[in-house]
């Protein structure tokens, strides 16, 4: 599970997440939408203790992520959207085993984990080969079997299918629906208003770092009488272009 209580992050005395709290429990899918700069990112990376926070805290399966970070990490699986970071000169397999370690896995049950990660995302044709000249499709898988090749039982997704065509895309969407079937909590960023309807539980939507929504798609939708989520986005940021 997840729990986000009272988090801040202050950038030069500007408020880039300002006191937000939301929880995320185990098998269940929340979208945190905003408009780029509204913090998003931010709050992702402090999941991640990527960041600092400047003030509040969240745990992860009860760890803390200001006192216990790295117990926090071996909680959690991260997949963010544009460049999937791969070493080119390494072989798929390699890459994979390279994350595998980095998380204190042993060698079998690396071994164990990246066979049964190859079947399941069918990459039994080039999971020797090197990634350098590998598709955006194949990569992105590379990318998925990465992040989770040490069973996390959190997913953070930043973006995962910007700039993707749309083979490329139904692979992450079809990742994400898995980790829900697998009992995974999970957040879930995203620009395209009917990915999020597609695949989220709840949704929190956040404005110029503050929370200023949260509940289900119909719950939204009943609330706000309007059936189309982007017009019900729109009203509550105000169409205003934010500065991170």
């Amino acid at each position: 599970m997840i729990e986000v209580i009272n988090l801040k992050k202050e950038f030069k005395k500007v408020n880039a997440v300002n006191d937000i709290s939301f929880k995320v429990c185990e098998g269940e899918i929340v979208g945190l939408l905003g408009e780029n700069g509204a913090g998003k990112t931010t709050t992702l990376r402090m999941l991640a203790t990527m960041l600092k926070p400047t003030g509040g805290t969240a745990k992860i399966n009860g760890f803390d992520i200001m006192s216990e970070s790295d117990k926090v990490r071996g909680q959690i699986g991260i997949l963010f959207g544009g460049e999937v970071g791969l070493y080119d000169r390494l072989t798929a397999r390699e890459n994979i085993r390279y994350f595998a370690e980095l998380n204190g896995m042993s060698k079998d049950e690396t071994n164990k984990s990246i066979e049964n990660l190859t079947k399941a995302l069918g990459m039994e044709e080039y999971i020797d080969r090197r990634v350098g000249k590998f598709s955006r499709g194949m990569k992105q898988k590379v990318a998925i079997a990465r992040s989770i090749v040490h069973e996390p039982k959190v997913m953070l997704f930043d973006e995962p299918t910007a700039g993707l065509d749309v083979t490329s895309a139904k692979i992450v969407q079809d990742f994400i629906k898995r980790c829900k079937e697998e009992n995974r909590a999970i957040i879930f960023s995203s620009h395209s208003m009917a990915e999020v309807e597609k695949l989220c539980d709840r949704i929190v939507i956040i404005n110029k770092g503050r929370i200023v929504e949260e509940g289900t798609v119909q719950q939204l939708k009943e609330k706000y009488k309007n059936n189309d989520m982007e017009e019900i986005f729109m009203s509550l940021v105000g169409g205003e272009k934010n500065e991170k």
